[in-house]
């Protein structure tokens, strides 16, 4: 019952310093500006969880619809940043 109980801890507390690892926060999102290149946004936060291309420009977001961030690149410059939830 004890390895049971240490078990059901450790695993909340992995659990929590996870979550509490996301990239896609308000001190992230502040660092991003206007004519970075998209490589240098990937340091910042990650890869995107999404991307779509459209007629040269690429609209990624990274997170999910309640917490995220969005950003247009046009010749992988960053022209338009928005934030949702952080």
């Amino acid at each position: 019952m004890k390895r049971l109980i240490t078990l059901i801890i450790m695993t909340l507390l992995v659990s929590v310093i996870l979550l509490g690892c996301s990239k896609v926060n308000r001190e992230n999102y502040d660092k991003i500006k206007v004519g970075m290149e998209y490589e240098q946004v990937i340091s910042i936060i990650g890869k995107p969880d999404k991307c779509d291309a459209v007629m040269g420009s690429k609209n990624c977001m990274w997170g999910n619809e309640n917490k995220n961030i969005t950003i247009t690149f046009i010749a992988d410059k960053v022209v338009i940043t928005s934030m949702k939830g952080l």
